[in-house]
């Protein structure tokens, strides 16, 4: 699977909720739900081919800059913290998630960081994108061993980043991040 058709299936479930697609912390978060849906009408093949190409994707965020404006919104960032972040990040959309890759402090702009920083409920990150795959998964086939395999054996032949890429600093150092994210730092002084 492409990474446009990829991205399609995402806006589809997106398109599904509305205005309530860019929040994770709803207690009854709509997206997950609707991008199962929408999967669940695939064959299985592509379903495992979404899954994939999520790993492609969410990889191509592995990046210092952005996990330095995770740890800003989020008051911390550890490494499961940096997975859910860009788990969820793909969520928000193409658009959103590529501005991101390319510039982090742009993440100033969405409207649920925004909340964040005024101590408002609201969270970026999401468990994992293998949750709506999964479902969808045992909702056709009624198992999930099979594709758990066929992921597994499609990630073998993939290389995948061993560290973050891009500029690294200290994500608790308040003038480097003044420098390098500033509307963030703005948005998120301590």
């Amino acid at each position: 699977m492409d990474s446009n058709e990829w991205w399609e299936l995402v806006e589809r479930a997106r398109d599904v909720v509305g205005d309530r697609a860019d929040d994770r912390d709803a207690p009854d978060d709509p997206l997950p739900g609707a991008l199962t849906d929408v999967l669940a009408a695939l064959e299985p093949e592509r379903m495992t081919a979404f899954a994939v190409t999520a790993v492609t994707v969410t990889d191509s965020a592995y990046r210092w800059p952005l996990w330095n404006a995770a740890y800003l919104i989020e008051g911390g960032c550890g490494d499961d913290g940096f997975m859910d972040f860009r788990d969820g990040l793909a969520l928000l959309g193409r658009k959103t998630f590529s501005r991101a890759v390319a510039d982090p402090d742009s993440l100033a702009d969405v409207p649920v960081v925004v909340r964040m920083s005024r101590g408002e409920r609201g969270w970026i990150g999401y468990e994992s994108l293998s949750v709506p795959v999964t479902e969808a998964y045992r909702r056709v086939r009624g198992e999930t061993d099979s594709l758990d395999a066929a992921v597994e054996a499609a990630l073998r032949e993939r290389i995948r980043p061993a560290a973050p890429e891009g500029e690294s600093w200290d994500a608790e150092d308040e003038e480097a991040n003044r420098r390098r994210l500033p509307r963030l730092a703005a948005l998120f002084p301590d």
